[in-house]
């Protein structure tokens, strides 16, 4: 059944990645990271192969714009250009390749990254801070076109460099904006088309609208060393996770 026009989806199926999406932005916000990966997971199950990168993509950029909307005065906006510039060579590089590391070497690489800077974190902080984001700006829209959900490379950088948790929240958010518009033209340039979505990504947008705007009063209860804590350890299961699924495709375990 396609329900409001979109292939492959029933009603409840809609209803529930509508809900998905409102949850995993609260998440998102809530934790500093994780959010996006989560609702890749759950669609990557849910829908077909082929659509999910650029759906979610879509659905994340809704996402990373209503929350960064929401969060403004809290951006750290010396960020901004430098990751955008080294987000557009990122996407333009990554478009043209697609198909280059297979999936299980680009999850160990992430996930061995991740576990560094997060629990080494003066890692984060090497080199001129315009310069580190630069390319960091590239690395996450390059690896974004392939695996999709690289917010969780960006949120142990930002960490090390924001001096509040709403500083991190907002500043991943505003800077994933930029990856996902630079995937999103990498997606055209490729030729992916997503029309038949678009009542799918529209509620899933508006949901995740919502569940930012949760997330930031939530956030606003937090004390800033519970946070650094849950940011500090879901960065950790996230990054073994990687590793564990990077493990399962070699036939490890």
């Amino acid at each position: 059944m396609d329900f409001l026009t979109t292939p492959d989806v029933g009603p409840l199926l809609f209803a529930g990645l509508t809900f998905a999406s409102f949850a995993t932005a609260f998440i998102g916000v809530f934790t500093g990271t994780a959010g996006g990966l989560i609702l890749l997971a759950l669609m990557a199950v849910t829908l077909p192969p082929a659509i999910v990168i650029p759906v979610h993509t879509v659905v994340q950029l809704g996402s990373g714009v209503t929350r960064t909307l929401i969060m403004w005065r809290y951006v750290m906006k010396q960020t901004l250009l430098p990751f955008l510039l080294g987000s557009i060579a990122g996407g333009a590089l990554g478009g043209r390749i697609f198909v280059s590391l297979p999936t299980a070497w680009l999850q160990v690489i992430l996930g061995i990254f991740i576990l560094i800077v997060t629990w080494l974190p003066k890692l984060g902080r090497i080199g001129a801070e315009r310069g580190r984001f630069a390319i960091l700006g590239f690395a996450a829209t390059f690896l974004g076109v392939f695996v999709s959900a690289t917010g969780t490379l960006v949120a142990p950088f930002v960490a090390s460099a924001a001096p509040d948790r709403r500083n991190h929240a907002a500043t991943v958010g505003a800077l994933m904006s930029f990856v996902h518009i630079s995937k999103i033209a990498a997606f055209s340039f490729i030729g992916f088309a997503v029309g038949a979505y678009i009542p799918l990504m529209a509620a899933m947008i508006a949901a995740g609208a919502v569940g930012n705007w949760i997330g930031e009063e939530a956030l606003h209860r937090i004390s800033e060393r519970n946070f650094r804590l849950i940011l500090q350890w879901f960065l950790t299961a996230l990054a073994l996770q990687l590793l564990w699924n990077a493990a399962r495709d070699w036939g490890l375990v």
